[in-house]
């Protein structure tokens, strides 16, 4: 089908007024689940063909999240989508004034191809909870899992309702070049700031889920053990392909050494090896070898090995890195963590601070100042204090970035507003106005003006 035909139908449908009924979202939104829930074996088929990733990691951090916002969204949309009652000011009595929340109209949802179910289907939902009709395009680098989420849609939904389209970078282009009510987008900054741009054209507004270099500080006055299962944990699930795993890894001097240990015991405990069912593999032959050329050999303390003929990576600790190594000069994205030494808490906050804001930051300590320097000091769109990556599992959060790592957010009810366009009404009783704001104008008049407002 052509596109431009079906953004039109999607433009069309919607000023039939059908998808503001909250009975015909939750019935939409039903037959997602329900999809979704007997599709599950189709569904882990096709992300292990592009990742090799287990039905485990697949259900924990892909599916989980997308049947949680249907969930969520199910239960909540009556309180969602009422209209918020606020109050009137002096100079608008007598009245009452409301805030009505409406839907934006036909919407362009490019997703990601590293959690691709997660990162498409979930600002989809958001889109079609809010009462949008929708164009989902995932990403072509996860081909099969675009695959199957084309099948199961465009199978099941009315595409004047919603389309998910198939294609790469010239697909994507083309569909940049039409008019929509909002692109949700999330990748990387570099691609960002091209639909930030095409977006411009129509002036349609944007949300960017982007990157950056993601921090995680770790001082002496932290439990080691837990910290070091953590970071293990959320750097390399996924085989670091995450955008909010911690990048890299500051931690305090007098700990370094035994550290640095800890991590490689929690490296060999967990299994994280190439071909594992706790391991995926890279997703494709291009960014395996930019990833194999950050991997300064010098300095590797585990790690290091690669196959490049199942674009398998071992999960490699770098040690004393420097922030003008290679390594630090760009986001990672992949199962290599470099480790720089630091002595003093506040110094390492403020060369955090002369770098791009990042997606996500990491605090490990039981130390109260630290905490509250690291949370009032440091700007990223959205961390941990003794975890890492959890905080997107809290549903009742705001996820997404600040400054170079994105603009504006999403999840729960933020899903919801990002898709929704919040009118104010303002209504006036017909009796009982002064006739103060009414000309002829007198100094009397300006006075009593001057206490009123």
């Amino acid at each position: 089908m052509d596109i431009q035909e079906i953004v039109s139908s999607q433009q069309a449908f919607f000023k039939t007024q059908q998808t503001k009924s909250l009975k015909f979202r939750k019935m939409y939104l039903e037959k997602l689940r329900d999809i979704i829930l007997r599709s599950e074996d189709l569904l882990c088929e096709a992300i292990h063909k592009d990742f090799g990733k287990s039905k485990f990691d697949t259900f924990t951090t892909e599916l989980s999240f997308v049947l949680n916002d249907i969930h969520y969204y199910l239960k909540n949309l009556n309180s969602l989508s009422k209209p918020k009652k606020v109050t009137t000011n002096l100079s608008n009595q007598i009245g009452k004034s409301s805030i009505h929340p409406e839907p934006l109209g036909c919407v362009l949802v490019i997703g990601a191809w590293n959690y691709p179910y997660q990162l498409s289907l979930s600002p989809m939902i958001a889109a079609l909870a809010a009462g949008n009709c929708c164009i989902l395009k995932p990403s072509e680098i996860a081909e099969n899992t675009m695959k199957v989420m084309a099948k199961l849609i465009n199978e099941n939904f009315p595409p004047e309702y919603l389309y998910v389209y198939e294609g790469g970078i010239d697909e994507t282009t083309e569909l940049l070049k039409l008019k929509f009510d909002k692109i949700f987008f999330t990748g990387s900054t570099k691609v960002g700031k091209i639909v930030y741009k095409a977006a411009a054209e129509h002036l349609t507004p944007v949300v960017l889920e982007l990157g950056g270099k993601s921090p995680a500080i770790v001082t002496k006055d932290a439990d080691l053990e837990v910290a070091a299962k953590r970071i293990v944990w959320g750097k390399f699930l996924n085989a670091g392909q995450t955008c909010v795993a911690p990048d890299y890894l500051l931690v305090e001097e007098s700990i370094h050494e035994q550290f640095l240990e800890m991590l490689r015991k929690y490296i060999t405990e967990f299994k994280y090896e190439p071909g594992s069912e706790q391991y995926t593999r890279i997703i494709n032959r291009k960014n395996f070898d930019r990833l194999v050329k950050l991997i300064d050999h010098k300095k590797i303390y585990f790690g290091g090995n690669s196959d490049e003929t199942k674009l398998h990576i071992e999960p490699t600790i770098l040690n004393n890195v420097n922030w003008e190594d290679d390594v630090m000069q760009e986001e990672i994205f992949g199962p290599i963590l470099p480790v720089i030494s630091f002595t003093h808490f506040n110094p390492v906050l403020n060369t955090i601070l002369e770098h791009e804001k990042p997606l996500a930051a990491y605090l490990f300590t039981r130390n109260a100042e630290e905490k509250e320097a690291f949370t009032s000091k440091l700007s990223f769109g959205g961390g941990c204090i003794n975890d890492v990556i959890m905080h997107l599992g809290n549903e009742r959060l705001p996820f997404g970035g600040v400054g170079a790592s994105g603009i504006g957010n999403y999840h729960g009810k933020y899903g919801f507003e990002a898709f929704s366009h919040q009118k104010s009404i303002l209504e006036k009783a017909t009796w009982g106005e002064p006739s103060i704001k009414y000309p002829p104008y007198s100094e009397k008049k300006l006075s009593w003006i001057k206490k009123l407002l």
